[in-house]
This record gives C-alpha cells, structure tokens and sequence, in this order.
C-alpha cells in the first residue's frame, strides 16, 4: 500500500512526533526529509483535534486495521498512511470521538498485531487527501456502509465487520480452576451491558461466545482483557471477534443465559434461573453480583482497573488472604474434621482452627485466595448443624499451630499432608464439578456389591431423610436426593471418605442434577 497524496503542504516535522508518557510535552524532528529523530526540540502537546497520529505502526500494518483503531469510538471520516515511517493520520467525524478515543487509550495500550502503537492529536484539524486514491476510498465508503448497518461487498468487510461486532469469543487456556457463566458476566460487565452469553466445550477447551449491547463495549473488554489471568496463574483469557452479531439463546440455565429475557424456560434437565433472580437480572444485571451462587465478589473500581492493566487476577481481592473467618458455628458440634470435610469441597483446606474464647467461630486456611473466594461464595448463609453459618475473609494470613507443647485441646488441626484433598492434581475433573451445596449428593466408588437399599440406610442413619435415590449405569456412581440442603451438607461431613469395606472408600460431593 502506497502513501496517499495530502492535498495540503506537510512538513515532516508532524510524522516524526510521538507521544512522551511522563510529561505534557511531545518531541518532533526540526525537519529532515529522512524522518530523523537526531534534533529535536520541545513544544507544547497538540490541542484536541479530530485528526489523530499515529505512530509505530508494524510494516505489514493495513488500513482497515488503522481504522479498527478508531471504529468504536464513533465514524471515522478520513485516513492518510505513511507506509514509510510507519505512521498514519485518523479523522475521527467529530473532535468528541477523537477525544473519547485518546482518553481511552491513555489507559488502555492500543495495539496493532499485538504490537503497542502511539496515538496523539495532530496539529491538523482535518486531513485533505487526494481523493483520486480510488482503494483508500473504497475503504472509508466500506467503513460508512459498516457503521450505517448496510453489507459493502468490499474486501475489507469481514475486518471491519469483525472490529465492530457486538460479540466476543473467549477460549480459557489453562483452566486450573472452573469458570462459571456468571464469573464471566461480572468480569465483562465492568465495560458495558451484557446481553447474552452461551458457554461450550471445542475440542477440549471450554469456550463462551458473549455479547455486548455495543460494539464499543466489546472491542474496549477485548483490549482491556486478551490475555487476562482470571485467577492467579490460571484460566487466561484468549479474546476475538466472532463473526456473528447476535447470539440466539433458547435456554437460561448454567450453559447459557439471555439477560434480556429472563423467561426463557432452562431445557432438559437444567437448573433453571430462581424466578426472583430472574425479575432481577432483567432490571440490572449487575445488582446481583457475588449473590449469585457461583459468583464471585464483584471488583473494586481499584482492582478493576489493575486488572485491566495486568496487575492483579481479575477475579481475586487485592490484598486478601486465603484464611476465612467462620462464625455462628454450634459450638456443641462442630470440630476441625467437620469444617476440614465441608470446606474441602471447595478447595483443598491447610489448617482449621476454632476459637479458643470464641467457639462458635473458627479460622480456616485455604490453599489460597481464590479457593477461599470460591468457598466464601457458597458456603456463606448455609445451614449446619441447625445453625446459618457466616463466612466472611479473615485480616490474618495464615492460622498458626499451637507452640510446642501447649495443649489447645484440639481445637488446631494441621490438614496439609491429609490424602483426602479433592484438587491437589492440576487438570482434576474435581475442578469440573464444582456445585453449590444442594439437597442431592453425588456418591462415587461405590463397591459393587452395595445395594440401593444399603446407601439408603447409611444416610438415614445420619439424621436424614432420603427422598430419591438413582445409581448411574455402570453402578459405580450415584444420586442421592436429601429431603434439605441441610441434611445433605450433614450428609457429606459424616460419609464422605466413609470405609464401604475392602479398602474402598465413599466420595461424596454435591451435584446440580435432580432426581
């Protein structure tokens, strides 16, 4: 692609000009026809303008993807590209748009091809190029046909199309720990309204098409997150542009939901939305985050913006710890083993430690912040042992062990070397089957000469009572339907690693199945 002709006298002190992130200033070369930045000297930063430079273009750069650039922040009327030096001039419809888009990426690094570019007001207020460049032409009436909701047979349609869907697809790379449609929903919400998201599995990776109210939304969530850790370490986020401009979500249960249409019935044999949750999610779909069982605490504005900038796990707490602090505990029955069982579906739990002058609370200390998040978002309210229990993160880092020889009467257990963690393994399908707790249990190596009536007995016998009960085909598995949630958190405290004879041992957790 060759330079465009200006119709108007350009020095090239301007295409030299770059952008000094630690001062109000800009440096421009004194001139040189090579572009040169040998002598320079300091002026003042260009006034708002709709024209905007750019520098540091990537060589193999195009013109659809310079105007991408500026495509969300509204019409883009005009473009000059220096293919020599690597830069080019946007005229932007409006000094507004031009402002909105700068303002932008002073936060956000714009980038071409995963290459950072400079962007900054030109000197000029409007470009006036020649408009005998028929390509560059067919270009920006492609760009209008786009913006106007019309279909240009153009060659850069699918480009420009694609820099201004509504809808994102997202790949999670890495995926540690399970990524709920509603994780999803809080963490995209922070840059505009979410309409629909439907989650996948392709070859092998989980994946979610999601989309925004505006395609605006969409490319700065894109930006802003591509390549994103979700948690510490893990469940990176891999971000384009689907090719589609509307999802058609026919179900709202845990695989999809339309958040413009809460009464969209939940399909065969998915939980479908609480009717209160649903009324909600159509008037503000953001007012119900971390109530939402599986939804972790919504961001700070402060963390938020770390994320963005690549500083933080967009779904942890800065600064917290992977201690929590439970409280309004029955004192009379509660143990560290008991709390050690429960938590454990979670994550995997280190340390637990009752109060010695408060024994209706206790400190327990998970593997780390995420799974303490993960276990504060469902375990907080539920009841055990007759008593609604609070969990809340503690201030301490970690629970400490009683000093040598003080007895604290067994009040402080150290459960790091326990074989009965549930996700020491990395890639565990345990990380798949993550519920909230429920009043159906899910029971796994079971002997195959135990009978329905056998499993029946054994959780009648621990305070419950059995409602339903259904063995999968192969008899090695089970659903066991609890007449309360209560009964079922009692249920998988006093049987999960339950000894069914010749060294086989009753996994027990919750499912989201019904029977």
């Amino acid at each position: 692609m060759g330079d465009v002709a200006v119709g108007v006298k350009r020095g090239s002190d301007e295409l030299s000009m770059y952008n000094s992130p630690n001062s109000g200033m800009s440096s421009i070369s004194d001139g040189a026809s090579n572009g040169s930045d040998s002598k320079k000297l300091k002026v003042e930063e260009a006034p708002p303008s709709r024209v905007l430079h750019i520098r540091k273009l990537p060589n193999e750069a195009s013109e659809t993807e310079v105007v991408a650039l500026g495509l969300p922040f509204g019409k883009v009327t005009n473009i000059l590209t220096l293919k020599g030096k690597n830069q080019a001039f946007l005229e932007m419809g409006t000094e507004e748009a031009a402002i909105t888009m700068i303002n932008y990426y002073t936060t956000v690094s714009p980038q071409v091809r995963n290459a950072p570019v400079f962007i900054q007001y030109s000197n000029h207020k409007e470009l006036k190029t020649d408009a005998g460049n028929q390509r560059t032409q067919a270009m920006l009436q492609a760009v209008s046909a786009v913006q106007s909701g019309g279909s240009p047979s153009s060659d850069v349609q699918d480009a420009l199309a694609a820099a201004s869907s509504p809808v994102l697809r997202i790949i999670i790379d890495n995926m540690f720990y399970p990524v709920t449609l509603d994780v999803l929903q809080q963490i995209f919400s922070k840059f505009g309204t979410v309409m629909k998201i439907i989650t996948f599995t392709k070859n092998n990776q989980f994946q979610a098409l999601l989309q925004f109210s505006d395609p605006v939304n969409a490319q700065q969530a894109k930006l802003a997150l591509d390549g994103q850790n979700i948690y510490n370490s893990c469940c990176t986020l891999r971000i384009d542009f689907s090719k589609l401009v509307n999802l058609n979500v026919k179900y709202n249960n845990d695989k999809s939901r339309d958040y413009t249409r809460p009464e969209l019935p939940a399909g065969d044999g998915q939980p479908s939305l609480d009717p209160s949750v649903a009324h909600a999610f159509s008037k503000d779909s953001n007012s119900l985050l971390g109530k939402i069982p599986g939804a972790l605490s919504p961001l700070s504005a402060a963390a938020a913006a770390a994320a963005a900038a690549g500083r933080v796990a967009l779904a942890g707490q800065t600064g917290s710890s992977g201690v929590l602090l439970v409280s309004n505990l029955n004192e009379e029955m509660v143990t560290p083993q008991s709390l050690f069982t429960l938590f454990g579906v979670y994550g995997d739990v280190q340390r637990v430690k009752i109060l010695y002058n408060k024994k209706d609370s206790a400190l327990i200390q998970m593997s780390d912040a995420n799974q303490a998040q993960l276990a504060m978002s469902h375990l907080n309210g539920q009841k055990m042992y007759g008593k609604i229990i609070r969990v809340t993160l503690s201030k301490h880092q970690t629970v400490a062990l009683p000093r040598d020889g003080l007895d604290d009467q067994g009040l402080t257990k150290d459960f790091a070397n326990s074989p009965l963690h549930r996700f020491k393994k990395p890639g565990s399908k345990n990380f798949q089957n993550i519920f909230p707790p429920s009043a159906t249990l899910h029971l796994s190596n079971i002997p195959q000469d135990v009978t329905e009536d056998d499993l029946r007995l054994l959780f009648s016998n621990a305070g419950g009572t059995v409602k339903a009960f259904k063995f999968f085909q192969d008899r090695k598995m089970a659903l066991i339907q609890m007449s309360t949630v209560e009964e079922a958190i009692q249920g998988l405290i006093d049987l999960h690693n339950y000894n069914m004879g010749g060294n086989q041992h009753l996994r027990v957790s919750f499912s989201k199945s019904t029977i």
